[in-house]
């Protein structure tokens, strides 16, 4: 091997390992901002749901309207669908996040497993979070601002650690879903947003004869 072709790989490692530290720590900032987040809506949903037990006359600060209102979701029992509030799901889940995410920040290489388990994690959280999306539009038939709050920050959470995991090898595919992974890196935003739209969609459509008399 030549001194010019040896410059040259010791270049492209050089390149890759900063890439890949600018992908730690963006990846990092997500999961501090959104579990931040998700940890307020947490904490407020819960501060709530404990105002209601001391009282039940109580009405959350974000009862808006008829069809926006906390606590007409607060009250049903899928706002306990583990036979305690979710929310406390939320204090446990989005603190292990924010962790996570320091850590990203300060440096810290986690093994394989736990950045698998993070996924694993938020994709249960995903999967929970458009029942209760289901829950509250077809059954409750209300919605919780706090509660879409959390659905944001679940859906990217989610979203992110996969193309993350794709990204630095964590998950290996088969070469002929290679193309396709490299769509989902490439318009990772617009897919994220198109998913937010659908669900913007379905809420609209749902409570529409609320909303047109709003016009």
């Amino acid at each position: 091997m030549t001194k010019k072709s040896t410059n040259k790989t010791v270049d492209d490692k050089s390149l890759k390992q900063n890439f890949n530290s600018k992908l730690d720590k963006a990846f990092g900032y997500l999961l501090v901002i959104g579990g931040a987040i998700g940890l307020y809506a947490s904490f407020a949903l819960t501060m709530d749901k404990i105002e209601l037990i001391k009282n039940p006359n109580f009405i959350p600060n974000c009862n808006i309207n008829p069809i926006i209102s906390c606590g007409s979701v607060i009250k049903t029992d899928q706002a306990s669908a583990f036979g305690f509030p979710n929310p406390f799901i939320g204090l446990a889940a989005f603190a292990v996040l924010i962790t996570i995410g320091v850590s990203l920040l300060s440096g810290v290489k986690y093994k394989a497993w736990i950045m698998k388990g993070l996924m694993l994690g938020s994709f249960l959280g995903v999967v929970f979070v458009h029942w209760l999306a289901f829950q509250s539009l077809y059954r409750i038939n209300a919605l919780c601002p706090w509660c879409m709050v959390v659905w944001t920050v679940t859906i990217a959470t989610f979203w992110y650690s996969l193309l993350y995991n794709l990204r630095n090898g964590v998950i290996t595919i088969n070469s002929k879903y290679k193309q396709l992974v490299a769509f989902m890196q490439k318009h990772h935003l617009d897919i994220l947003l198109s998913w937010y739209l659908i669900i913007f969609l379905l809420i609209m459509n749902r409570f529409w004869y609320y909303w047109s008399t709003l016009l």
